[in-house]
């Protein structure tokens, strides 16, 4: 009997919270790795994998092999491979596209970069990546649409066209977005494989016992606020997460972190932070924008609040994002500024830190 284990990774780090209904948008893609067992005769791949994923076209799968999505044992392989006992057969698929209209809004999108394959912008603070309840206009899949407005692939009714990976609203940074279905297939492989490259700027209460360290607890959507998540630490619940940081400054009863993502978790950094005792600065859904550290005097509770002011979201930055170019294979690294309100916020701690009178 073959052991089919059907696996929905979470290709969007560090995703916003959709409604239920939109909770599969989560996932870009969908991951299926099926073993054959010791008795499978030779067969084409492609019909192994009709046979064992009926909701799946033939067309599909020749698309997934020919993105180079269709792996045994760990290699790429074409439509005729036959399938053998025992390989190991993994396919990552996109997701059936949704009966969703998406209205182009010339919004104004801080590309970085673009050629005829991607794009990769810096995404603003307060910007939704795609549409959900709540959010069915001003989202960056509304100004994609209109940017792109002449591409097939952000014509029709996906309302994820060209997305690999998202961020929160209220996190700024840096995105990659596909503008042909290859390089949709091929960048995700890159994600899903963990082969690209993230690196997160934060800031959060402070201090950090340890300069280094790694923070591991499976995440899972919080049992009763849907908008959270939560860590499991003993693994019986959520998705295996790991997150690796070390301290950039220490600025008072503050930390300036610099996080990379081993897994990409929705709210993975966030809600990794807050279950080590380190919330990220004002984030108001994991209890960040609550005065955790400090004095109790009321010059220091008024200096914080002005850093609230200045900084109206949780302080988290896509810095840098690195990948193989999906057509000519080059490394491609892109790294960004902190935006004004995270400079600002350190930068008024800083200045705490050589006035202690506060």
């Amino acid at each position: 009997m073959n052991t089919n284990e059907d696996i929905n990774e979470n290709l969007f780090e560090d995703a916003e919270y959709t409604d239920e209904l939109f909770e599969e948008s989560n996932e870009l893609h969908e991951h299926h790795r099926i073993i054959a067992d010791k008795g499978q005769e030779l067969l084409r791949i492609d019909k192994f994998l009709m046979s064992r994923l009926p909701h799946v076209s033939r067309t599909k799968i020749q698309q997934a092999a020919d993105a180079g999505n269709i792996l045994v044992n760990q290699i790429s392989v074409k439509p005729n491979y036959k399938v053998k006992p025992h390989d190991i057969v993994s396919v990552v698929l996109s997701y059936p596209k949704r009966d969703f209209e998406i209205i182009p809004e010339d919004i104004p999108l801080n590309i970085i970069y673009e050629d005829d394959e991607l794009l990769v912008i810096n995404k603003n603070a307060g910007m939704v990546v795609h549409p959900a309840f709540g959010h069915f206009s001003g989202t960056l899949v509304n100004a994609l649409a209109w940017h792109l407005k002449d591409n097939p692939l952000f014509q029709g009714s996906d309302f994820r066209p060209g997305l690999v990976h998202r961020i929160d609203k209220d996190t700024s940074g840096l995105l990659v977005v596909a503008k042909t279905e290859e390089a949709k297939s091929k960048l995700a492989l890159q994600f899903f494989n963990k082969t690209s490259s993230r690196r997160y700027t934060a800031v959060c209460w402070g201090n950090l016992k340890e300069e280094s360290g790694t923070i591991t607890g499976n995440i899972g959507r919080h049992p009763v606020n849907r908008k959270t998540m939560s860590v499991y630490k003993d693994g019986s619940q959520g998705k295996h997460a790991v997150t690796h940081y070390k301290v950039i400054e220490h600025l008072g009863y503050v930390d300036t972190v610099e996080c990379v993502l081993e897994t990409g978790r929705t709210h993975q950094i966030r809600a990794h932070f807050k279950s080590i005792g380190h919330p990220l600065f004002n984030d108001a859904e994991y209890g960040g924008n609550e005065i955790l550290r400090g004095t109790t005097s009321t010059k220091y509770k008024q200096f914080v609040r002005n850093c609230f002011e200045i900084c109206p979201r949780q302080a988290l930055h896509a810095k840098t994002l690195g990948f193989k170019h999906p057509k000519s294979g080059e490394e491609m690294q892109f790294d960004s500024e902190l935006p004004n309100d995270m400079q600002t916020l350190i930068e008024k701690w800083r200045a705490y830190i050589e006035n202690r009178e506060i």
